[in-house]
């Protein structure tokens, strides 16, 4: 069983070259340096046959056909041919395969002691009491047929290429259109158009929006007017809309939306922050571009700041069900009760029957960067990947954009895709994305902004530009996971209060809008 922060307590690392062990009981190690053959990795006595490359695994003994390999004590594949200690332990020579879980509902659920001294940010409290971390303008569309017109709206309000047009509103962070290629040619009374208008419905009435206009075209199957009633949205100070073929075609549609902003600008740019307890804090967690140290480093460190948001009232998201696959017992035994343990084991039996019915298979994740990393099957990920959920009690699960209302950590039945899954999570009310990477991923979100965490030094090194921590200082010994997960925790409250990520400062979040399909398309 994996400690607090997904390393075992006996996790060692050997030196020259230098490998780390992560529990007791597991047949491979991790290479944090390049391995060549007939080098002796004296900490495990064994003599490297063959060349690992870094964040890979190498066999600490013989691993017979059909045996399990274990990595963080736990079931990550079974040997498909006969692996000698020393070699390279990877796609090659390692497969999937079925295994029983033992769920145990709720039987390590805990009380997480509160902080003794409540920890805040500067936020903005919107006139229904939520409090947002941003405060942008939103366009929304009810189908793919008016992201034209919402795109040469948000336009006009750039201040890369319009400067002037908020000049006079320097407490607007911007007004983005959030489009997408769905909303007709659906079932109108099918899952697709459910998920659809709640997230376009979560997003419409996100604490981060000081107002949004919906722009339609006007015959789609996704109505305004039935968005607004799906959603128990009305027409008021917040929320407006209009169709294209109602105002007359492109040019005065655009112009329309243009004239709206301009009204709602003077209200929008009245607000102030004010000191508001962190409690206040809803955290989507992501991981993307996932390597073989993700889930050593920079996952753990989320996890660890994690653990202090829960202690501090506020409330972690973690998603991509996919990527808990394999790993989901670990969760169920955290449940706060065994109800909702079961609601996460039904999302995964969900998962099984749909890859089924499409001729797919839960392995289709991870993807080809991820390999490249050193992860081998959807189980190792998944291992690695709930270490961002820390250790608290799992206290709710929700189905895909659902508004979260609980506190701590919970979770939201996303894909694995991030785009995909983080739009899941702030249609749910995430007003911050915390986003680990190893590979090197160029994220970002609107209107939540995105913290990104580099899983090692030379992708820090190599791409700092998109980068906002790197924990591969971890891994060389430097820090320790509670401390960057403090750090982390601290640097969660500096954004939030409106410090800039920089993947905001390099415009990420309008292309990153993107609602789940699960529709037919006719």
């Amino acid at each position: 069983m994996n400690d607090r922060h997904g390393l075992a307590p006996t996790a060692s690392f050997s030196a020259a070259p230098r490998v780390i062990r992560l529990h007791p009981e597991d047949n491979v190690v991790v290479a944090l340096d390049q391995l060549l053959s007939g080098t002796l990795v004296r900490g495990e006595n064994v003599v490297v046959s063959g060349l690992v490359p870094p964040g890979h695994k190498m066999a600490t003994r013989e691993i017979a056909v059909g045996e399990v390999v274990r990595r963080y004590g736990q079931i990550i594949g079974f040997a498909s041919v006969a692996i000698r200690a020393g070699q390279h332990v990877h796609t090659h020579n390692v497969t999937m395969g079925e295994f029983s879980r033992d769920y145990a509902h709720a039987a390590e659920t805990r009380a997480t002691p509160a902080a003794s001294q409540p920890a805040t940010f500067q936020g903005i409290v919107r006139k229904d009491g939520r409090v947002g971390t941003r405060n942008y303008i939103g366009i929304l569309t009810t189908v793919n047929c008016s992201a034209t017109v919402a795109r040469a709206i948000a336009d006009r309000f750039r201040r890369d290429i319009h400067p002037d047009a908020l000049g006079a509103y320097p407490d607007i962070d911007g007004v983005v259109a959030l489009t997408h290629d769905a909303g007709c040619a659906i079932d109108a009374k099918g899952e697709g158009l459910r998920i659809l208008q709640r997230t376009l419905g979560g997003y419409a009435c996100h604490p981060n929006f000081a107002a949004v206009v919906v722009v339609g075209l006007g015959c789609e199957t996704n109505q305004i007017s039935g968005l607004l009633a799906s959603q128990g949205l009305t027409h008021d100070d917040r929320v407006h809309s209009y169709t294209i073929q109602d105002v007359g075609g492109t040019t005065n549609a655009v112009e329309r939306g243009v004239g709206l902003v301009r009204s709602l600008l003077p209200a929008a740019n009245a607000v102030q922050r004010q000191s508001v307890p962190a409690s206040h804090l809803v955290v989507g967690l992501q991981c993307g571009g996932s390597d073989g140290y993700s889930g050593i480093s920079a996952n753990p460190v989320l996890g660890a700041a994690v653990d202090l948001l829960v202690r501090h009232g506020g409330t972690a998201i973690l998603s991509e069900t996919p990527e808990i696959y394999g790993a989901e017992h670990l969760l169920t035994r955290r449940a706060r009760a065994p109800d909702i343990g079961r609601k996460l084991v039904a999302r995964i039996q969900w998962w099984e029957e749909f890859c089924a019915r499409n001729g797919a298979e839960m392995n289709n994740n991870p993807s080809a960067g991820n390999k490249a990393g050193g992860l081998t099957t959807v189980l190792e990920k998944s291992m690695g990947g709930i270490a961002k959920g820390g250790t608290t009690s799992l206290n709710e699960v929700y189905e895909y954009a659902q508004p979260v209302a609980a506190k701590g950590l919970v979770f939201m039945d996303t894909p694995g895709y991030d785009p995909v899954s983080a739009t899941g999570q702030v249609a749910g009310g995430a007003n911050l994305i915390c986003f680990t990477t190893g590979r090197g991923s160029a994220y970002g979100c609107a209107p939540s902004p995105s913290i990104k965490l580099a899983t090692n030094t030379a992708l820090w090194e190599r791409q700092a530009d998109d980068m906002d921590l790197n924990c591969g200082t971890v891994l060389s010994g430097e820090r320790s996971i509670a401390e960057l997960g403090e750090e982390l925790f601290r640097m969660m409250l500096s954004v939030a209060s409106g410090e800039r990520s920089r993947s905001e400062q390099h415009g990420y979040g309008q292309n990153e809008f993107v609602p789940w399909q699960i529709s037919v398309v006719t």
